[in-house]
């Protein structure tokens, strides 16, 4: 049982709350001089009746009663401040204790599985077959890797679940502009991939259709053909859609995307009948005199809903109102969810308001995780004027730029070498700078920022793990019975200490709260620490206890950050 856990229940035992709710209000204090963690005790003050300055004495006199009978283990001090109950770790206990425990359980020692785990369904990409994976998808997927592999390591079961939009107006204006302007030209022939190749028809159209608007009304009746099951009509958007759908897998493969199941939108265009018939029974839609069905949310605060045109062709929440049926009907799910961007935040309300207002218990088990715009130095993208940034020219550009860094480092590299480390930089440059932001934020993408390995970014951290591995590999061989950890005193060996032993705990919180970027910044702060303890610590020199607890501890670091990496769906690299 680490601090984390320890603290938490020594609280509860001179208050009537529970471990789990003490756990949630503690902090780890950014300035240690205020204690490695931290117990506001505000929000206790309107339960026990009590100020928030005399609840912070009183558990330090019971709990300092406690630590003196040796019942609190790795701490050294206890101290009310303002209202504030501060705790101060033991680091060399902690080191005794944490350190062998790492060396021994790899990444194990920083998983705390649920004790109620789940079944997940996370559904992340979501691409339109008219267009390539772009920028935006980028985040998206690394945010939907990341969360996935957290709360799998959290001890949940994840169903990682890509719903490909591959029919609708959209997909007609591809397919009518290639059939106006395409002839008989494939990808192969143009020397372009498929989806590249197809989203060049997509910007065509809507060239086109500036000059020419009958062009819209075209692409509509396409889409009626369509949902007709038109044998032609079929027929040229299943060509269409396999080039696009081959061009995305080459992408995801290339990025380190993985999915247990596609969803197709066109398997479930039609399998909303029963969702609006009951809709209609309950007076959750209603029928307008032209045959539109909306769905009434106006008294629930939100806009009305169309759920089906008046020509009885259906939109995208027909589709989603099928598939999410049968998301939670077929992989019998506790939970689902949805990794899209904020311009849909007020649609998943919608949506998730109108399986709550049908019945569907599991309606509040639907969960939004909304991710903010990706800006580049050139302004936000714009798919319809053919100006976004393809998700593979951006891997390339950074893929280059990491090139250029491994030249000025190593001019031995074979051409081999170079290319693997390039491709592995480069990806952890683009998913880092995606995952160190609050994912609800926007921002501006400078691939120049992404790849530095001084900066705060993927390559730095896989810098400082290889660093680490360096070390250990110049030692050559070490034994951790002869470590001294009462010896690892200095203020960065201290807090790297504390840090590990968080690190469990902030892993947990991460999956609670799926606050992806705390556990980049986690990642940030520990290959700081280490590397101020690099310059300022002699290891490989020092004396034999003290050497051998380094080497301990820069082993215990590089396993930290490997697993975070893997958490954010980033390889490490042996050397840089």
């Amino acid at each position: 049982m680490n601090q984390h856990e320890l603290i938490p229940e020594a609280i509860s035992k001179f208050i009537n709350i529970g471990k789990n709710e003490i756990s949630s209000m503690l902090e780890s204090p950014a300035d240690k001089s205020h204690g490695d963690l931290s117990l506001p005790c505000f929000k206790l003050a309107k339960i026990l009746k009590k100020s928030p300055v005399q609840i912070a004495q009183d558990l330090s006199a019971q709990l300092t009663a406690d630590l003196n009978a040796k019942k609190l283990k790795g701490i050294r001090k206890i101290e009310p401040v303002n209202g504030y109950l501060n705790f101060y770790f033991d680091s060399a206990l902690l080191a005794f204790e944490i350190i062998p425990a790492i060396l021994s359980k790899k990444e194990k020692f920083f998983q705390k599985k649920s004790p109620k785990p789940k079944k997940i369904m996370v559904e992340y990409s979501a691409p339109n077959t008219n267009k390539p994976l772009h920028v935006g998808h980028l985040r998206n997927d690394s945010i939907g890797m990341a969360i996935s592999n957290i709360l799998e390591f959290s001890g949940n079961k994840i169903v990682r679940a890509n719903m490909v939009n591959d029919r609708g107006i959209h997909i007609c204006q591809s397919m009518l502009a290639y059939q106006k302007y395409g002839g008989k030209t494939n990808p192969k022939e143009a020397g372009l991939k498929g989806d590249k190749f197809v989203g060049k028809y997509y910007v065509l159209f809507h060239q086109n259709a500036k000059e020419d608007p009958s062009l819209e009304e075209e692409a509509k009746k396409l889409l009626n053909l369509w949902e007709k099951n038109d044998k032609e009509t079929r027929e040229l958007w299943g060509k269409m859609n396999s080039w696009v759908l081959s061009g995305f897998k080459e992408t995801y493969k290339n990025f380190g995307s993985e999915f247990d199941v596609f969803l197709l939108e066109s398997e479930f265009y039609d399998k909303a009948k029963p969702i609006l018939d009951l809709g209609l029974k309950k007076g959750v839609f209603k029928k307008d005199e032209n045959g539109k069905i909306l769905a009434l949310l106006e008294s629930e605060g939100l806009p009305n809903k169309v759920i089906l045109r008046e020509d009885g062709t259906s939109i995208y929440v027909t589709n989603d109102l099928a598939m999410t049926l049968h998301k939670f009907n077929h992989f019998k799910l506790d939970e689902s969810i949805w990794v899209v961007a904020s311009e849909q935040n007020l649609y998943l309300k919608q949506l998730f308001k109108i399986f709550e207002l049908l019945g569907y218990d599991w309606a509040k088990n639907c969960h939004h995780m909304s991710y903010g715009m990706i800006f580049l130095p050139e302004g936000k993208m714009k798919s319809r004027e053919g100006k976004v940034i393809d998700a593979d020219d951006m891997i390339l550009e950074v893929k280059e730029l990491a090139k250029k860094e491994l030249l000025k480092r190593y001019f031995d590299l074979s051409k081999t070498e170079l290319e693997k480390r390039a491709q592995t930089i480069a990806l952890a440059a683009i998913k880092f700078m995606m995952l160190k932001i609050d994912h609800e934020k926007d921002f501006t993408f400078v691939p120049e920022q992404s790849i530095s390995f001084e900066g705060h970014s993927g390559p730095y951290l896989q810098y400082t793990y290889a660093r680490a591995k360096s070390i250990l590999a110049k030692a050559e061989k070490y034994s951790l019975k002869n470590a001294d950890f009462s010896k690892l005193n200095s203020a960065n060996e201290m807090q790297l200490i504390t840090l590990l032993n968080d690190f469990p705990s902030l892993i947990e919180r991460v999956a609670k709260t799926k606050s992806i970027h705390s556990l980049a910044n986690y990642l940030l702060q520990i290959a700081d620490a280490f590397n101020s303890f690099y310059h300022e610590s002699n290891v490989l020199n020092a004396d034999k206890g003290l050497k051998e607890a380094r080497l301990a501890l820069a082993e215990a670091v590089s396993i930290s950050i490997k697993t975070g990496l893997q958490l954010l769906n980033i390889q490490v690299l042996e050397k840089m």
